[in-house]
């Protein structure tokens, strides 16, 4: 099944009409606009798909993507003009589109597929839909700390959701993804619509292992006892992770009109640069990646490939040339790249950490050094050059601080994927960036999203009540997990 099936069946609804009240408002922002008087969970499912990865692929300025503020604030990207973003500067706005695009575009479908599949009797299409739903949810907390989650789906009932506190979100997703494991079923009945592994359950089940993974780590500073026990689980129920780069959960782009979101954006606009930070880490390593992030200058230049500040003021980025700085490389703007949702390279990073945490007994630099290779050869790159490079001794593993280790080595192997990066950064404390030139922070960098504007007059219970557990709704407060 392909992306054009499933846009050529979308019924649009209009928009409800006569909104007196704030409930009625809250339920019309999380009605699914692209609803279908039958729905068919093949075409629920490529449209939740489609929609969580546009957004969380997505660099554009002004749609309130994830992609956009992430890659920014791990010095991926950075502005070469309109840097606002870059300098920290944002309204409660700017992050609306992300809330809405996965609340009522994602997660609304995959909860409508959990419902039909549960009447269809096909746990495989249940199971699907909670390991998506788990990772939109997880992206939803690692961008904002608390969120509606339990209460979340039950708009009907209930038009001011409840926010749950972050751990409780992790503790939550991970009950989700322990229920779809088991629901998941290689030998039970086909699912169509699935444009990540095409049906194949068996890719499902290590991917629902891995991001038990991924967030068993993500709680692993704050509460390492139940981080320990999930990996224990996994375990001992003898389940495989992501094992090799064929299995990365991905979404590949097809032809325009759903093509690769960063290859629309550049064919109109040239807002971005590759970020100094990553440029110049890369050159000091001898990092073969570098032709691949980076695309060289178009006037010749002393270095290939040039980077930017972040964070400059507009008349200073803009004065450093389009021509004569880089763009991102071919690769990632191609129209066919492909969404990187989890890749085997994040996998063997985190099985090298839970190692070193001494969760395992695997051995962390064998991971560490797996990991490292997994990502080039995600590209291509020469085994040969790849060894060179391992052989180097500011790229191996030290064993006394896997945190700068492990920390540098995957930012650089996450590139692209910023959400991800953004908070590994924040838990791990490595690579450690400076904040932007001009930011305004007072120094500091952002470590979370602020809630949408909404969220305040249309839940503002909920709204109180986070505030109230986590903080101040600013950029500089930490969510649960990040005590570094």
């Amino acid at each position: 099944m392909n992306l054009h099936k499933f846009f050529s069946v979308i019924v649009i609804v209009g928009l409800l009409t006569a909104i007196t009240s704030c409930k009625k408002e809250l339920a019309r922002i999380n009605a699914n606009p692209n609803a279908v008087e039958n729905p068919q969970p093949a075409y629920l499912l490529t449209g939740a798909i489609k929609t969580a990865c546009d957004d969380y692929w997505n660099v554009g300025a002004a749609d309130g993507s994830l992609g956009n503020p992430t890659n920014l604030f791990v010095q991926y990207w950075a502005a070469i003009q309109y840097t606002d973003q870059d300098r920290y500067i944002f309204t409660n706005t700017n992050f609306q589109g992300f809330w809405t695009n996965l609340y009522s575009g994602s997660i609304v479908n995959l909860d409508k597929i959990i419902q039909l599949a549960k009447a269809a009797n096909n746990p495989n299409y249940q199971g699907i839909a909670l390991v998506l739903r788990s990772w939109d949810y997880c992206l939803l907390t690692d961008a904002f700390g608390d969120i509606p989650y339990s209460q979340s789906m039950q708009i009907q009932t209930n038009a001011t959701p409840a926010y749950d506190p972050q751990q409780q979100v992790y503790y939550g997703i991970l009950n989700d993804l322990k229920s779809a494991q088991n629901l998941l079923d290689p030998n039970g009945a086909s699912v169509s619509g699935d444009v990540i592994y095409g049906g194949n359950i068996d890719l499902w089940k290590k991917f629902d292992n891995s991001l038990q993974l991924r967030i068993a780590l993500r709680i692993a500073d704050r509460d390492p006892q139940k981080a320990k026990a999930v990996i224990d689980s996994l375990e001992n129920a003898g389940g495989d992770f992501i094992n090799n780069n064929q299995g990365n959960a991905e979404l590949v782009y097809q032809d325009p009109p759903n093509d690769n979101p960063l290859a629309e954006l550049f064919l109109t606009r040239d807002d971005y640069r590759i970020s100094q930070t990553i440029v110049d880490t890369l050159s000091r390593l001898n990092d073969p990646r570098l032709p691949v992030y980076a695309a060289p200058t178009q006037s010749p230049t002393p270095q290939t490939y040039v980077g930017i500040p972040n964070g400059l003021l507009v008349g200073s980025a803009s004065g450093l040339g389009f021509t004569t700085t880089s763009r991102p490389g071919d690769y990632f703007l191609a129209r066919h790249a492909p969404a990187v949702i989890m890749s085997y390279a994040e996998v063997l990073f985190d099985r090298a950490e839970a190692a070193a945490r001494g969760f395992t007994n695997e051995d962390p630099a064998d991971l560490y050094n797996k990991a490292i290779t997994a990502s080039m050869q995600q590209y291509n790159i020469n085994p040969n050059v790849i060894s060179a490079y391992l052989a180097q001794p500011d790229v191996q593993y030290d064993p006394g601080n896997f945190r700068k280790s492990i920390g540098v080595q995957k930012w650089i192997a996450l590139f692209g994927q910023g959400s991800e990066a953004f908070a590994e950064w924040r838990r791990l404390g490595y690579p450690q960036l400076k904040p932007a030139v001009a930011g305004v922070l007072n120094g500091a960098m952002p470590l979370r999203f602020i809630y949408p504007g909404t969220e305040q007059s249309l839940d503002k219970k909920g709204y109180q009540q986070a505030i109230a557990n986590q903080g101040p709704d600013l950029l500089t407060t930490r969510v649960w997990f990040d005590v570094n």
